[in-house]
């Protein structure tokens, strides 16, 4: 096995050190400037753009292509227009395609779709031309809405919502976008000198999705993306009105009728009315106040469910609204595998699948955010439980921005669990310090690293953390190092780690090539060769756990961005743990295998769409052949389902030799009328536990961010009476003064 890491490292390695970054371009000295026309009419919303101010206003049509080629001749042309009145800003684009609908490529109506699959016309704005953070307003030609606040180009909050308004317009040669973003949606701060002009960072973005042509304005590089504002032009002739109170609220009335079953066959049933809700006042346009009270999270997207075939922690992501809204400013703090905090520990009675909901009486956020610095404050308080006493939680943050494009941080986390004495429950409380950074001296080199401390103060336990990153993003390499480190001691108790008592490194890059000519060109987009080692040691002995190189000579992005790919992995365990891997105990000795991946996806925008990946060989002591495979077919963007296999097979696994199979299967369908109405389910069935679960929604946003909801979700095991169902209704109604 060690023959295959010199291999890779001595074919790759050098490459990477001597790679040039000829390609790639600083950002301008004096930056390009844009100008914005204030409308003498009314501006109807409707995506036609037939005012008389639009043709008034000033074209901005000199995009630059960045994909698939970086500079080549723009093949789908975009002409842009920005009007504003005393309340909003209005963007009105024109976005040619020769195919009219049959070129549009549209996979659903959800909000907040997902970037790659779509075509898509994006604007970014930095209105305290921080270079470094902006918010993004992004629609498909079908009007769907996607927003999401961007940290530093590498942190992306796709969670949260602004109140703004889009119209679109199918025609022949293309389609229009017209959108409203209020001022009352934009913090900026006005200038107090009325002779000084207001100017705001701003790039445009558009995502030809046929022939997956990324065009900008201005001119980035392709390694980068329409989020490094560093290269934003500047958007001039606003006039702002003085920046408004900025207040919201969202109030929320619950009716859940549920039904449990358990193992013995005894039925209970209850139902319970519940009222609450959220408000946000922007105090100042740097510093929000987020309140919440009885708060309820029934409308946010089940788990999940996955068979993990490794001794490591799984990582379930954060579905709910409130914890996802603003989770920028731990981006720091917030590495893979490796979270001093992580929202999941509050409201949840574990951070892992399926967890059963606890109530939260109250909480409150707070950020201030400006040029120089961040400051940031959580506190949540948790009714207690038959299982749990009630907890409290609170979070401090500050992070300190120096230079161009670096900061510092530090984060504390305080968990307080209430003694119970009279239900068993011991009155304890955990703290958890954390530093961390990041580092970027040019546009192409990027280093984190975080050093984090916890303390049980229960039985005055001390543990510690850490991790580091480098990464060197020109435009036709890659090259990077992770280390991350967990002691057996460390436990952040409001945050997730990978595993305990373990050092992880992960080196590695690879080479892009970009075929300019023949025959390739026409079906190749990208080709990147490389490697990444895996190697796992026991943090207080240096002993390595496990080593392994991911060799990829076959990385195949194709121009419809589709994916080929061919995976060899040498491994060497030494297994000397007590984690069962899917229900089998492993005898502890060193185990050398080998293992390879396959993997074919076939265009993602396409009205049916495949994505397979088999891989085979060695596993431990025996065999393991893994089968996936995601379909997925939408024939119109209102109707999409989506259909999942996962088989993995076992041959000689484990100390008994064992030989088995799991099989998880999933299903699932969205019906749209149109962007605010929706209809969605899911079906989940694993073989493993033999657990079932169902998950229907409708959806009608009947407001702008004013939804009612009805929700049906039921989970039962096979070959038992075990069963649970619940039914919900919500209404929510957003406000903003």
């Amino acid at each position: 096995m060690r023959h295959w890491i010199l291999i890779g490292l001595i074919v790759f390695l050098p490459k990477i050190l001597i790679a040039q970054t000829a390609e790639n371009f600083d950002p301008p000295l004096i930056s390009p400037e844009v100008f914005a026309t204030k409308a003498n009419g009314k501006i109807i919303v409707d995506g036609t753009l037939d005012e008389e101010d639009w043709k008034s206003a000033i074209p901005i049509s000199d995009f630059f292509a960045m994909e698939p080629r970086q500079g080549a001749p723009v093949i789908h042309p975009t002409t842009v227009r920005i009007l504003f009145d005393d309340q909003n800003l209005y963007i009105g684009a024109f976005c040619a395609d020769s195919l009219g609908k049959k070129g549009v490529r549209v996979q659903d109506l959800r909000r907040d779709f997902l970037y790659g699959e779509n075509d898509i016309l994006y604007i970014q704005l930095d209105p305290q031309n921080l270079k470094r953070f902006n918010v993004s307003f992004q629609t498909t030609p079908y009007g769907n809405q996607r927003d999401l606040q961007v940290f530093d180009d590498s942190f992306r909050d796709n969670d949260w919502d602004a109140l703004w308004k889009v119209r679109t317009t199918i025609l022949d040669s293309g389609y229009v976008v017209e959108m409203a973003i209020p001022f009352k949606s934009i913090r900026y701060t006005k200038t107090e000198d009325k002779n000084e002009p207001v100017s705001w960072g701003i790039t445009l973005a558009r995502l030809a999705r046929r022939d997956y042509e990324q065009t900008v304005f201005p001119e980035i590089p392709q390694a980068f993306s329409p989020y490094r504002m560093t290269y934003a032009a500047q958007l001039k002739g606003l006039e702002l009105p003085p920046p408004s109170v900025n207040f919201r609220v969202q109030p929320y009335g619950l009716a859940q009728t549920s039904q449990s079953t358990n193992s013995v066959g005894e039925t209970t049933s209850k139902t319970e009315w519940k009222a609450g809700g959220e408000m946000k006042w922007a105090v100042t346009p740097s510093s929000v106040l987020d309140l919440t009270f009885n708060t309820d999270f029934a409308q946010a997207d089940v788990d999940r469910a996955v068979n993990n075939l490794t001794r490591f922690n799984v990582f379930f992501p954060e579905r709910r609204q409130f914890f996802l809204e603003n989770s920028g400013i731990y981006s720091g703090a917030d590495n893979t595998g490796l979270k001093p905090f992580f929202s999941r520990t509050i409201g949840l009675s574990s951070s892992q699948f399926n967890s059963d909901p606890i109530p939260i009486n109250a909480g409150a956020r707070f950020t201030d955010r400006n040029q120089k610095r961040t400051l940031a404050g959580l506190y949540v308080h948790q009714r207690g439980t038959d299982f749990q006493a009630p907890v409290s939680f609170s979070l401090m943050r500050y992070l300190k921005n120096y230079g161009k494009q670096n900061n510092i941080g530090v984060m504390l986390t305080q968990r307080n669990d209430e003694g119970q004495p009279e239900k068993g429950f011991e009155k304890q409380s955990n703290t958890t310090v954390t530093l961390d950074g990041l580092i970027r001296p040019n546009d192409t080199w990027t280093i984190t690293y975080l050093a984090s401390a916890s303390r049980q103060n229960s039985n005055d336990s001390i543990g510690f953390a850490g991790s580091f990153f480098v990464g060197w993003f020109p435009n036709n390499w890659y090259g990077g190092w992770v280390t991350r480190v967990v002691d057996e001691k460390y436990l952040p108790g409001m945050g997730f780690v990978f595993a305990n008592n373990t050092i992880f490194h992960n080196p590695g890059g690879y080479y892009i090539w970009r075929p300019e000519n023949g025959w390739l060109s026409k079906w190749i987009r990208r080709w990147d060769p490389g490697f990444f080692v895996n190697w796992f040691q026991t943090t207080n002995t240096l002993i390595t756990q496990e080593l392994s190189v991911d060799i990829f000579p076959i990385y195949i992005l194709t121009r419809s961005n589709g994916l080929i790919s061919y995976t060899i992995s040498p491994t060497t365990q030494n297994y000397d743990f007590s984690f069962p891997i899917l229900g089998q105990n492993m005898l502890p000795g060193r185990y050398d295998f080998i293992r390879h991946a396959l993997r074919y996806r076939l265009d993602q925008s396409k009205k049916i769409s495949l994505d397979a990946k088999f891989s085979f060989g060695g596993y431990f002591n025996g065999n393991l052949n893994s089968l996936s495979l995601t379909s997925r077919i939408a024939p119109i963007p209102h109707i999409a389902a989506e259909f999942g296999y996962e088989h993995n097979s076992f041959t000689g696994f484990g100390a008994e030799k064992a030989d088995f199979t799991t099989d998880l299967f999933t299903a699932g369908i969205r019906l749209a009328a149109n962007p605010r109405i929706q209809l969605s389910g899911f079906y989940q069935y694993n073989t493993f536990d033999k657990q079932a679960r169902i998950n229907l929604r409708g959806s009608w946003e009947f407001a702008p961010l004013s939804f009612l909801y009805l929700v049906y979700n039921e989970s039962s095991f096979q070959n038992t009476p075990v069963q649970n169902q619940s039914g919900i209704a919500k209404v929510s109604y957003l406000r903003q003064f």
